[in-house]
């Protein structure tokens, strides 16, 4: 039965639903479980934190969490953030409805949209930005 995202006992039922479908993925499991090699006793709490400060407005969230997918530039494509965006839209749809819901899927793309702009741009400037360019 689907219910609006209310407190945070459906952030972390959101959360747990999707990285369910992440590890079981073949195509997003080989990041997270092997590129990343994720300690999902500590990022599922944090991801808890983080949508819960999107959806719910609370502050416990602290974190860049574009360091970490900068750290796996090579591993991740536009493809990946295809599949994580279809992935998520498709867990909320399963288990959720309401403004909540719908403002879940708007800012998941929004997000994803923004680091595959940074990877990209990451990546076409390596040269350019790259700390170690004046060791070689």
């Amino acid at each position: 039965m689907k219910k609006e995202i209310e407190d945070i006992g459906d952030i972390e039922r959101l959360v747990s639903l999707f990285y369910d479908k992440v590890n079981q993925d073949d195509l997003l499991s080989v990041v997270f479980n092997v590129h990343a090699k994720t300690d999902w006793e500590s990022h599922l709490p944090k991801m808890v934190r983080f949508w819960s400060g999107i959806l719910l407005d609370t502050s416990d969230y602290r974190g860049r969490p574009f360091e970490a997918h900068a750290k796996q530039s090579e591993h991740i494509t536009p493809e990946h953030f295809k599949r994580w965006i279809a992935l998520f839209k498709e867990t909320i749809s399963e288990n959720f409805e309401g403004e909540k819901a719908a403002l879940a899927i708007q800012r998941a793309e929004s997000i994803g949209d923004i680091f595959q702009y940074k990877l990209d741009f990451m990546r076409l400037n390596k040269e350019a930005t790259d700390p170690n360019l004046d060791k070689l």
